[in-house]
């Protein structure tokens, strides 16, 4: 949690001592700018949150049990599956670390809220956070039990895993991510050349 706190941190670049005033605490303008990214990332979140949360009611409401509905021939289909493991089925004995990981990414996202100046880092950290609470609700509140809850997984693509929003919100979030850590941005609105 330190390190992740150290890599985030406040902005340090030159125009800092500016916005700082006499008694070491945040000018008005910059204490403005880091809660608009932080209203930014829990609009995200809650967004991906809602998104994932209808489709999978519509989901177990119109498709579980019934036959696949094909989208675009045997490419894509819609197909109703209850997944207690990770991607591809992976780690079905595993489902209260699943929860766990969910949980502890939640909280480092909120925790390292306060300290976040970037815009495109918001909408990252945004997506996880709304996909991570997408997948922990099911863990959380669907059968078989609290915290071992399985996943409804309904979007098929031929010869890949059965996934929901919930994990596209945490893939492409982890795409931008990526993205901005090799454009080298910092959650903090510092930009670095290496």
């Amino acid at each position: 949690m330190a390190e992740a706190e150290r890599i985030i941190g406040t902005p340090d670049s030159a125009g800092a001592d500016e916005s700082a005033a006499s008694d070491g605490t945040e000018a008005p303008v910059e204490r403005l700018r880091g809660r608009r990214r932080i209203v930014a990332l829990f609009t995200v979140a809650l967004l991906a949150y809602l998104l994932d949360l209808g489709s999978k009611v519509l989901v177990v409401e119109k498709l579980e049990g019934r036959e696949p509905i094909r989208v675009i021939g045997d490419l894509l289909r819609f197909d109703a599956i209850r997944n207690p493991g990770a991607a591809f089925g992976m780690g079905e004995a595993f489902t209260i670390i699943f929860t766990c990981i969910a949980a502890a990414v939640i909280v480092v996202i909120i925790r390292l809220a306060r300290k976040l100046y970037s815009l495109p880092w918001a909408i990252a950290l945004g997506l996880l956070l709304g996909g991570a609470l997408g997948n922990l609700t099911d863990r959380i509140f669907r059968s078989p039990g609290v915290f071992e809850g399985a996943v409804v997984d309904f979007i098929a693509p031929a010869h890949f895993a059965v996934f929901n929003l919930a994990d596209s919100a945490i893939v492409c979030g982890g795409i931008l991510i990526v993205i901005l850590s090799f454009r080298g941005l910092d959650p903090d609105g510092t930009v670095h050349k290496d």
